[in-house]
């Protein structure tokens, strides 16, 4: 039952970053907004993300060796969309605020989730 769980788990964990990554490369050009205006090469850094993404899904589905190193560097991506795209959002306010703490409070927890998985998969 424990191995159902896990392999339930990382499945639903996992396969979500995989669609983002792919997003990224199919719109790329209309996730241009979303990056920061003080971050130069906005293309370089949707693709970089999709890449990323990606590769997550298939280290931490797949269990592939060094699956832990992959879920601390994806905890730590998402900690930096939190500091450098959430933060932002929701101190400058508007309109859309309220989307801008949602995004924060779920990639924080995303995060989290990561971090969790990089311990989980050390454990051996």
């Amino acid at each position: 039952m424990k191995g159902i769980l896990m392999l339930l788990g990382r499945l639903l964990y996992a396969l979500p970053f995989g669609v983002f990554g792919l997003f990224c490369f199919l719109n790329a050009k209309d996730m241009i907004k979303m990056i920061p205006a003080y971050l130069p090469f906005h293309v370089v850094w949707i693709y970089f993300t999709g890449a990323c993404l990606i590769g997550a899904f298939i280290f931490i589905f797949f269990k592939i060796r060094y699956a832990n190193v992959v879920a601390f560097l994806l905890g730590v991506m998402m900690v930096a969309f939190v500091c450098l795209i959430h933060i932002p959002g929701v101190l400058t306010g508007g309109q859309y605020a309220h989307l801008a703490v949602l995004n924060l409070l779920k990639d924080a927890a995303l995060g989290g989730a990561a971090f969790f998985i990089a311990g989980a998969l050390s454990e051996k």
